[in-house]
């Protein structure tokens, strides 16, 4: 049986795929075909062209001066991440080919902007289909081919099982990275606010240079990463309303798909706590995308065998 994998949604969470594959393999299981959507595609899309070994030394190796160092902002792109950072080192290091020429079948999952259709990339240059797979609405600025822009792939299909079987997938393994995260992207510390009773006038200038030097801060460069980098212990940040609301609309859509168009197995990594822009935490990712395989060993080995 062609065995395919579907790697799903789910940012910085998304390093458990590398786990998984790696226990997959382990149990001398090898996909025929891949179908990745958003960082599944980047992660499938890595393993597909032969770049996994080189791609994990390097994601294991990141801290937040690094991921820092990538986030080229712009206030002018549809995006707070322009990524032309990221994909220049892309193809620095790490063989860029023609997804034809690939050694098994790969594609990618895009949201067409303008119609909203579910759009599978399986053409041309692999880091051009990973980088419209990957372009998270608010984020990433939207990918352009011709006339067409391309947002996020898990906005219309999270966890591409359905792409899988399109591509001759007789047996499906999916990886569901939004299983358990709704609600739990908001920190769960709260503490007690102090309410600051302050009479100001309208028409005082002290009051509207306070003001101004305020917006300065909150539309600057350093202000928009340290919102993006650094967890909140009170109230949600814009990034975690963001992050939140597209957990739980990619939850929903999942389930709605999954409902209509079930895979073989499911792998459910647990990774809640594991923040939207966290990509520094490759290590903790992975080896809980192994124990997601790990859980359903049996399982996996019974299917396997009929």
């Amino acid at each position: 049986m062609k065995i395919g994998l579907a790697l799903g949604s789910g940012s910085a969470r998304g390093w458990a795929h590398i786990g998984v594959i790696r226990a997959l393999e382990a149990l001398d299981i090898r996909p025929d075909i891949i179908a990745g959507s958003s960082i599944g595609a980047l992660v499938g899309g890595v393993y597909a062209s032969e770049n996994l070994d080189a791609f994990e030394d390097w994601v294991c190796r990141l801290d937040s001066k690094t991921i820092v160092s990538f986030l080229d902002i712009s206030w002018n792109g549809g995006g707070l991440i322009e990524g032309e950072k990221l994909f220049s080192h892309f193809h620095e290091h790490f063989k860029d080919i023609e997804i034809e020429d690939m050694s098994r079948p790969f594609a990618a999952v895009a949201t067409d902007m303008q119609t909203g259709r579910e759009v599978w990339l399986d053409k041309g240059l692999i880091s051009d289909a990973i980088r419209a797979s990957i372009a998270l609405p608010g984020l990433f600025t939207p990918a352009r081919s011709g006339e067409k822009w391309f947002i996020d792939g898990g906005i219309v299909n999270p966890v591409p099982v359905s792409l899988c079987r399109a591509m001759g997938a007789e047996l499906v393994i999916a990886v569901n990275l939004n299983g358990d995260i709704v609600g739990k992207h908001l920190r769960k510390k709260h503490q007690e606010q102090e309410e600051q009773a302050t009479e100001t006038s309208f028409f005082d200038n002290e009051f509207w240079g306070k003001t101004v030097d305020t917006l300065k801060q909150a539309l600057s460069k350093e202000s928009a990463l340290k919102e993006l980098l650094t967890p909140r212990e009170k109230n949600p940040g814009m990034f975690e309303v963001i992050a939140n609301s597209l957990n739980i609309m990619q939850d929903r859509i999942t389930r709605s798909r999954m409902a209509g168009d079930p895979p073989d197995i499911i792998l459910n990594p647990h990774l809640s706590d594991l923040g939207l822009m966290e990509f520094d935490k490759a290590e903790l990712a992975i080896k809980e995308g192994k124990r997601s395989v790990q859980r359903m060993e049996q399982a996996l080995k019974d299917l396997l065998v009929e």
